[in-house]
């Protein structure tokens, strides 16, 4: 089923806002040594989506190019969050892996 551009940008920034919430989430974790990629690519995931979305608001040129980025870490961040059992986790990579797919149709 084809995505237009509104449906991208709302997958967007609700993977981003799902990314910082795992992020802050995952910081108050005991085992936070365990968290630490997770967290590191929450941190890039959710800055990867918010300028995919704002250069999709633009219509800018390059708005497919960073969907095309955008998907590959969002696809990344959802794997390697889905490997941990806490559902702040899982609700991100639910949100992740619905993005990656979002901006590969944009891409």
């Amino acid at each position: 089923m084809p995505i237009n551009h509104a449906e991208c940008i709302e997958a967007c920034y609700k993977c981003a806002t799902a990314c910082d919430y795992c992020a802050a989430s995952c910081l108050k974790e005991e085992q936070v040594d365990m968290m630490r990629e997770c967290i590191r690519l929450d941190m890039q995931c959710a800055n990867i989506c918010r300028l995919a979305a704002q250069f999709m608001t633009f219509d800018s040129e390059f708005a497919k190019s960073l969907c095309r980025v955008c998907a590959e870490v969002c696809q990344k961040c959802g794997e390697e969050c889905g490997k941990h059992e806490a559902e702040h986790c899982q609700k991100c990579s639910e949100a992740c892996l619905r993005c990656a797919e979002a901006c590969r149709s944009m891409a």
